[in-house]
């Protein structure tokens, strides 16, 4: 994906300019308040800015000004090709400063610049580009009546929508959700994590540049509990959609319920599973999609496939190509090119995942590949691969999200008990399965009950295909595809009464 050898990305990180300020009815401003806190490059430790941490008087700004911008029309109301317009140029002002926005995210998460990449000079106006394309394709209907009434049922902007983002895919995830809103004709107020901030503030800067009405997009910086809790109580925002922890998940529909009941979308937590058939050939294919599964974003992913349920008799040929596999990973500078995996986002956050080793180790899981065999310093943020096998499903490593780089392998002995383990969670947002069954393929597929459901290679699909969980992996919305606007949208009856005209005959 590079095209630019790692001191041009130095380069570029050093002549960048972090935006410093909160985003409020189309301008930079400061918090009310006065108070600021730190975003922090998880790779050195270095502070990269001070930002604005915003209170109950900067939420109230931003809800008045999303509320006065949406009463005004400018946006809500606009035909849609308008709207499709400004979207298109917001996408081309993305790819245009796609450099410049891929080295921010890599210095702010830690991501490999080489995924910042792609995610954002592709897939990130490319997604912008299909809702924009999709607006005015994008239909009521006219439901069928005697020819005394016609009935229209419209789709109309559900209003002021808040969107709190989480930090492991920052700007991805802010697309997923802003694109379908503001195509929707929605005014937003988007609270990214703390600990990834930048790109959202520098994106709120191109929406302006493209031509969004001021108050259309407003961006909130700030805590969860702080400023993610005043977005989540406040009575004139009219939905949230929430990427994140189950745990948040639950606040948010608590506040909700104390507040005006506004509509909360979720997409949380997983514990994937990732089941190997034993008619499936332990391919290197295979064996690359079991590593991506696991330690993409070093494990820091919603859908990780940390589950690995294999044929027993397969188990241990497939640890090992797999522990093989994962000391070959690549752990650096993200800005370097060459680097697979770099630091987790926080200390705080490396400390939780070796708490989870410890606990696997303590409770019998065979540790076949330690992340000391790779990089891991106790003064830093990275941490390397960690590998068991034989996992029992009630394992608490096998039970609980532990959302960093650790795969854990479980042996099973026949095909009903590989789909009885992979079904044994509270969670239900991804499943990979590899056979070369197609039967087998569509009898697991039908029955697993996640959201995504993947065959023979690890994949979240792509922007047509909605993206969601069951049970504790989220509610009934779903990002991406079609099916996104709904979170965005209301429903209105519009049923009209027909006379027969005077002077018919």
């Amino acid at each position: 994906m590079s095209d630019l050898a790692y001191s041009d990305y130095r380069g570029i990180a050093a002549d960048l300019r972090f935006p410093e300020r909160a985003f409020i009815d189309g301008s930079p401003c400061a918090s009310t308040g006065g108070l600021f806190f730190e975003t922090t490059n998880p790779a050195t430790g270095a502070v990269l800015a001070a930002l604005p941490l915003c209170g109950a008087e900067d939420v109230d700004r931003a809800v008045s000004s999303a509320r006065r911008s949406f009463r005004d029309g400018a946006w809500s109301r606009a035909a849609p090709e308008k709207r499709k317009e400004v979207l298109l140029r917001l996408a081309e002002l993305i790819r245009r400063n796609g450099r410049q926005l891929a080295v921010m995210e890599s210095l702010e998460s830690g991501k490999p610049i080489t995924d910042c990449l792609k995610e954002i000079t592709v897939e990130v106006p490319d997604i912008f580009q299909w809702y924009a394309e999709l607006i005015d394709k994008s239909y009521g209907r006219v439901a069928a009546t005697g020819e005394d009434a016609c009935a229209l049922v419209l789709r109309e902007p559900i209003g002021v929508v808040a969107m709190v983002l989480p930090w492991n895919f920052p700007l991805l995830m802010a697309s997923w959700k802003l694109a379908p809103a503001l195509a929707s004709g929605c005014s937003v107020i988007v609270k990214p994590a703390e600990e990834t901030s930048l790109t959202t503030l520098y994106l709120a800067q191109l929406a302006v540049e493209a031509g969004i009405p001021a108050g259309v997009f407003n961006v909130l910086t700030g805590p969860g509990e702080t400023t993610g809790r005043l977005i989540g109580q406040h009575g004139d925002i009219d939905a949230v959609s929430f990427t994140g922890s189950t745990e948040v998940g639950r606040l948010f529909l608590q506040y909700a319920a104390s507040s005006n009941l506004k509509t909360i979308g979720l997409e949380m937590g997983g514990k994937s599973p990732f089941v190997v058939l034993d008619d499936a050939e332990l391919t290197s294919e295979l064996i690359d999609n079991a590593i991506m599964a696991a330690f993409w974003n070093g494990g820091q992913n919603c859908s990780a496939n940390m589950r690995q349920i294999v044929a027993r008799a397969r188990q241990e040929e497939f640890v090992e190509k797999v522990v093989a596999r994962a000391k070959a990973i690549r752990i650096g500078d993200p800005l370097d090119p060459q680097t697979e995996m770099g630091p987790l986002i926080s200390l705080r956050h490396k400390r939780r995942v070796g708490a989870y080793i410890e606990t696997g180790v303590n409770e019998g899981a065979r540790r076949v590949l330690s992340p000391e065999n790779a990089l891991s310093k106790g003064d830093d943020c990275y941490l390397g691969p960690t590998v068991f096998a034989d996992l029992k499903p009630d394992m608490t490593i096998a039970r609980e999200e532990i959302f960093g780089p650790v795969l854990g392998v479980l042996p099973a002995d026949s095909i009903d008990r590989m789909l009885a383990i992979a079904n044994d969670t509270d969670y239900g947002l991804h499943a990979t399965v590899y056979t070369r069954d197609i039967d087998r393929a569509l009898y697991f597929a039908r029955r697993l009950a996640c959201g995504t459901v993947a065959i023979n290679g690890f994949t979240e699909g792509d922007i047509k295909t909605p993206f969601g969980g069951y049970r504790k992996s989220g509610s009934l919305a779903r990002d991406k595809g079609v099916e996104a606007m709904a979170q965005y949208q209301q429903i209105k009856s519009v049923w009209i009464n027909v006379s027969r005209p005077e002077g018919l005959s």
